[in-house]
């Protein structure tokens, strides 16, 4: 231990993933067909989570379901069919306020919610990354320059949408789902 710091580190086993991935199942399941109620369910988690002042780890956490929620709800990015289900399936679990600990307990409320985040953004990488290339391709065709040699940000999109699915699919291959795999290792500092 350092300073007012202290290190926890955790490993999930196979049997600890299919627990989590339980619990998003059933989230899942449990989701409402309307997007905008998850929308706004995790928006609502968000805010109460900040009010309560929780460990700086779970902030950190909360601020990547931003570019989930906003590949969602970007019209040009049009995230369709299984791809957008699969999404918003994963952020069902973050707008139920009976997750696995409920969130109202001071200290540790979002803590699952903070392993959630890490185990979907694991999930979820070649959606994230993919996204994250078309928001800097959309920016960089907003400041202009030589536009000849860049690909239209619909033409972009089909790429990098291809791209995602094309890393899907090699990750589900090795993965099991989560993106970790067998003692998927989550670090909080």
């Amino acid at each position: 231990m350092s300073g007012d710091t202290l290190k926890v580190e955790f490993e999930l086993s196979e049997s600890d993933l299919a627990f989590f991935k339980e619990r998003l199942d059933k989230a899942r399941d449990n989701r409402a067909d309307d997007e905008q109620m998850v929308i706004e369910g995790i928006a609502a988690m968000k805010k109460e989570a900040i009010a309560a002042n929780p460990p700086k780890f779970v902030t950190e956490r909360l601020e990547k379901l931003d570019p989930l929620v906003a590949m969602v709800r970007d019209e040009d990015w049009k995230l369709s069919g299984e791809d957008r289900k699969r999404v918003l399936d994963a952020l069902a679990y973050f707008a139920d306020p009976d997750d696995l600990i409920p969130d109202g307990i001071p200290g540790i409320g979002y803590i699952d919610d903070a392993i959630m985040i890490d185990l979907v953004s694991a999930g979820l990488a070649p959606e994230l990354d993919a996204y994250a290339d078309f928001v800097a391709h959309r920016e960089d065709l907003a400041e202009g320059g030589d536009e000849e040699d860049k690909p239209t940000l619909e033409e972009a999109r089909k790429v990098m949408q291809s791209r995602m699915h094309r890393r899907r699919k090699r990750s589900r291959s090795l993965s099991g789902g989560f993106g970790g795999g067998p003692g998927f290792a989550i670090r909080y500092f």
